[in-house]
């Protein structure tokens, strides 16, 4: 069987930069119009913050035309999303069959070619040429009339706040794209009589494209006991340069035994994935088999590189990393599973301590992490493997996705990781200490009324405009807890969303 290893990467990807207008203002004004949108096409795709190339598709005049480029949009699987603007006023009736078909993400960019009037100059030819002003108005109100979701981005395209947007977008697109094409396994069921690890597998397909299906632990143990000797050692002179080992796991370690069982595990896991496409998986502790130790080490340097991953099978955790991670990608820090574990309540001053039995990604720090064996507790497997780290200081988010019978929800809230307060010499795990938004007691009755689920990604590279992005292209809910969050507003908006989104579905 071929094995394919996981892209985490833009690269791949466009987004096409559709203009309107009509050929009433004739051949010559729409020749400017042309000329114009490729300037204004080139600007944006060659920022600095702008993540994915913008391509340039010919001025659209008809109403043909228009769903013609919707239809290739969508057959098109390079193809993230489109970017509207009406340079001119292109009347709204044109474009209703081609946003009723459009399946793509959709951006629309509120802006003109220059940026100040030439006051002195200014004549009808010019007013005719640059309506966006008002050819935009048109356009929202179609949008807005047909209940299309989509970005608006406000401002020139040489405004570095307007490429930022377009970049956050974009990256929100790529997310949705890779969930779109994305195949989970699940090794064993979720941990039992656990509430939100549970979901409707049926319904995530149909609203996130993902595929989440269950093979059994001992298929995967029969691929790490195909791992040979010579892959285990190569792997373990790869952990040498990245890590600091402990003694007893280096060779000729009393324990290097565990560190070669542990590479096997990735050996063995990575070659399950490439083999099936698999961009995100999960484990269970309870469900281990012939596995010699529950996967931490694996899961850990696995998830670095861009998969998805849940633990006691969460596998709504596990579609969060993976989308996480895409839409990180090329940016400094990462995404990895998260889980608020305990807190300091030292007045006014509280902090979250969160971390996982083993499986915190490595991405989000940048010192060399330690290598490590110890006892688990729980599982009844030998001692595993595991790299013990704690995640740099900075911006961060922690983003659950809960099912809430009738829709998915997202809960988002903004933190700040922080350096601990002390040493943690007896916990070793791989860590994260954080102050939320925009307080611990705010934070935390919010993210309880939500119904939020324990298990999170943390995001590091990106920030809540992305997801908040992501919700509104793949039309699920979500809430964010942040600076400006009070309490008894709070309540009320998840009141109003429940009205919301049961009436949005129709009957």
């Amino acid at each position: 069987m071929t094995r394919t290893p996981l892209s985490t990467t833009l690269d791949e990807y466009e987004m096409w930069f559709l203009t309107g207008s009509q050929h009433l203002y004739g051949p010559e004004t729409l020749a400017q119009v042309a000329d114009q949108s490729q300037q204004i096409a080139a600007q944006l795709s060659e920022a600095p913050d702008v993540a994915v190339k913008l391509v340039w598709k010919p001025v659209l005049t008809d109403s043909e035309a228009i769903k013609r480029i919707a239809l290739e949009a969508n057959a098109d699987d390079r193809v993230i999303g489109v970017m509207a603007w009406m340079h001119t006023f292109s009347p709204a009736k044109m474009w209703i069959a081609g946003l009723d078909a459009l399946r793509k993400p959709l951006a629309h960019l509120h802006t003109q070619a220059n940026v100040e009037l030439p006051w002195a100059d200014i004549d009808f030819d010019f007013m005719n040429l640059n309506q966006a002003a008002h050819g935009d108005r048109e356009f929202g109100y179609i949008q807005t009339r047909l209940g299309v979701p989509r970005k608006t981005i406000v401002g020139h395209a040489g405004d570095p706040r307007v490429q930022r947007e377009l970049g956050t977008w974009q990256r929100a697109a790529a997310g949705l794209a890779a969930s779109r094409s994305l195949k989970l396994a699940r090794f064993g069921d979720n941990m039992r009589f656990v509430a939100v690890t549970e979901g409707d597998k049926t319904e995530a397909e149909l609203r996130l494209g993902v595929q989440v299906n269950t093979w059994g632990v001992n298929e995967l143990a029969e691929a790490v006991a195909a791992a040979s000797d010579a892959e285990v050692d190569a792997l373990i002179d790869e952990y040498e340069e990245l890590y600091e080992i402990a003694p007893e796991l280096r060779r000729g370690g009393e324990r290097h035994q565990s560190l070669r069982d542990g590479a096997a595990i990735e050996i063995g896991l990575r070659s399950f994935l490439e083999e099936g496409g698999f961009g995100a998986f999960t484990t269970s502790f309870e469900d281990l088999g012939e596995l010699k130790q529950l996967p931490g080490l694996a899961v850990q340097r696995l998830m670095a590189e861009g998969y998805g991953f849940g633990a006691e099978g969460d596998w709504k955790t596990a579609i969060l990393v993976r989308i996480a991670n895409v839409m990180g990608a090329g940016l400094p820090g990462g995404a990895s599973l998260m889980e608020d574990y305990t807190y300091d309540m030292t007045p006014g001053d509280e902090l979250i301590l969160g971390a996982h039995m083993l499986e915190v990604s490595p991405s989000l720090t940048t010192q060399k992490p330690s290598l490590e064996v110890h006892p688990l507790g729980i599982g009844g497997k030998d001692d595993p493997v595991r790299l013990v780290f704690t995640a740099d200081p900075g911006p961060a988010v922690v983003v659950a996705m809960s099912d809430m019978r009738d829709r998915f929800r997202l809960t988002a809230n903004v933190v700040e990781n922080v350096e601990p307060r002390q040493a943690l010499p007896n916990l070793p795990v791989g860590r994260a200490v954080w102050k939320p938004a925009p307080d611990f007691n705010t934070s935390a009755a919010a993210w309880l009324t939500t119904g939020a689920a324990h298990h999170t990604v943390m995001s590091t590279a990106v920030g809540l405009e992305a997801f908040r992005d992501f919700a509104e292209m793949a039309e699920i809910e979500l809430l964010a807890i942040d600076d400006s969050t009070n309490i008894t507003e709070f309540q009320k908006q998840v009141r109003w969303n429940q009205a919301y989104y049961r009436l949005a579905q129709g009957l």
